[in-house]
């Protein structure tokens, strides 16, 4: 019982969870009041994770069914921070389109404690009790805003092709359990026999299920029409939050149980890697929707990431982390802009609606440029970087197609990128957007802006960090 503290995090959001559905059950009008306390309580599960697991190396609990360390940690640390910016930008976006309702705040925490869990999880049917809680959070979540068509319909897709997914992935998890006799990964490690290739099937299936959550090609079919119908807000914690899950997910399976079985998964990790580069490049060119050319450059992005994944090495982990945590912060600043693109209290999602933007809005023109050309990778920008540690980390191990096609891959974005900034500076001007955005907007854009800009300045902070992080 005394390691109970270790899970302090999962308990304190659960109870913060079940308070605030009887305090939204008795209040009337109590949507502010619920908003703010969710707010409170990601920032306080925080703390609670950096006092009491941070400096862990590894722990245990459950029959090391949950496991306790610096990964976790860090990657939990940053869904909690993810969601609350996220909750905090999007607050006057859903008054406008009447959806500031106390479900909202209750289903982002829902879906944070499944992505918690699936981050902590040492075990298939605890990684599987994770996922499923976090998704059934996140199906409402796509349809919230239940007055438009396409968010209904965004709803419905994401629900059915989700949940193909997570029958695959179930699948895979009871052949490894039939093959191998456990569903625990150190027992799956320790028992790998003449079974080996059956097993491959297992593990086959579940990075299936898994390529469809983080929306790998050519398992990305749902995240295009998701993208653009879920509401704005929601679009940005589908884009952000439920990545690093799957990303810590991955990491800890393939890693963990199946390390000696590399040459096995390595080609299909390659595979799914090259695709979603060269697809999410090639895609987003045509798109006339800004929230469907996001959908496209974040498979582009996944693409990058699985690259660090496949080398097999501590670096590519670790390389892989420190880009799912720039692409956050980039992510952040593009959707603030996105959220700024208010007119009489209608948004506008359209490429075209960013013609001229310049001369009438110099600041957020220049905020763009700088993201944009950040998430093109062009130095000295945090995109740079860190698509420069994948790069490394794929020639160490000699993989030399592998980092050729990831260059192609970024000079191709680049185009559409460019094609973005040639219409916010040089295309005929439109009618002024609205400038009275939330304070916390503002900041956010801000904030996010700066660290993109000035992250050449202090790459270490997050090296240092993240280099704590080794699994093999």
């Amino acid at each position: 019982m005394e390691n109970l503290n270790l899970i302090l995090p999962e308990i304190f959001i659960s109870l913060s969870i079940m308070f605030l559905l009887i305090l939204g059950v008795f209040i009337k009008d109590g949507s502010k009041l619920i908003f703010n306390i969710s707010l409170l309580a990601l920032l306080i599960t925080a703390i609670i994770t950096i006092n009491e697991t941070f400096s862990i190396n590894r722990m245990t609990l459950f029959n090391d069914s949950v496991v306790i360390d610096y990964m976790s940690s860090f990657m939990k640390i940053i869904t909690l921070l993810c969601a609350f910016l996220v909750l905090i930008i999007s607050s006057s976006y859903l008054k406008i389109f009447k959806i500031f309702k106390i479900e909202y705040p209750i289903l982002i925490l829902s879906s944070v404690l499944g992505m918690m869990v699936m981050i902590s999880s040492n075990d298939l049917m605890v990684f599987y009790m994770g996922l499923e809680l976090q998704s059934l959070a996140l199906y409402v979540l796509a349809t919230f805003n239940r007055d438009q068509l396409k968010s209904s319909e965004a709803g419905l897709k994401y629900f059915v092709l989700s949940a193909l997914s997570s029958g695959l992935l179930l699948y895979g998890c009871s052949l490894i359990y039939g093959f191998s006799g456990s569903t625990n990964f150190d027992t799956i490690a320790n028992q790998l026999n003449s079974n080996e290739y059956v097993l491959t099937f297992g593990i086959v299936f579940i990075l299936v299920g898994l390529a469809f959550k983080i929306s790998a090609v050519p398992f990305h079919m749902w995240a295009p029409d998701v993208y653009e119908g879920s509401p704005t807000s929601v679009t940005l914690f589908f884009t952000m939050v439920p990545k690093i899950a799957a990303l810590t997910v991955f990491i800890r399976f393939l890693y963990v149980p199946f390390l000696n079985l590399i040459d096995q998964w390595q080609m299909i990790i390659i595979f799914l890697s090259i695709a979603s580069m060269l697809f999410g490049a090639i895609a987003a060119i045509g798109q006339t929707n800004i929230k469907r050319l996001i959908a496209y450059s974040s498979i582009g992005h996944i693409g990058y990431t699985l690259a660090g994944l496949a080398t097999g090495s501590n670096e590519g982990i670790q390389s892989s982390i420190i880009y799912i945590s720039i692409y956050i912060i980039m992510n952040l600043a593009l959707f603030s802009c996105l959220l700024m693109l208010k007119r009489n209290n209608q948004y506008y999602e359209e490429i075209g609606d960013l013609s001229g933007l310049s001369k009438n809005h110099p600041l957020l023109s220049l905020s763009l440029l700088i993201i944009l050309f950040s998430l093109a990778g062009i130095p000295p920008l945090a995109g740079f970087f860190a698509k420069f540690y994948i790069f490394k980390a794929v020639l160490e191990q000699s993989m030399y197609f592998l980092a050729i096609v990831g260059l192609l891959s970024t000079v191709v974005a680049a185009f559409y990128y460019l094609r973005i900034i040639k219409i916010i500076y040089f295309d005929a001007e439109k009618e002024k957007y609205d400038q009275d955005h939330n304070m916390w907007l503002k900041f956010s854009l801000t904030f996010s802006t700066i660290l993109i800009l000035f992250y050449f300045i202090f790459p270490s902070q997050l090296i240092d960090v993240v280099s704590r992080i080794n699994i093999i």
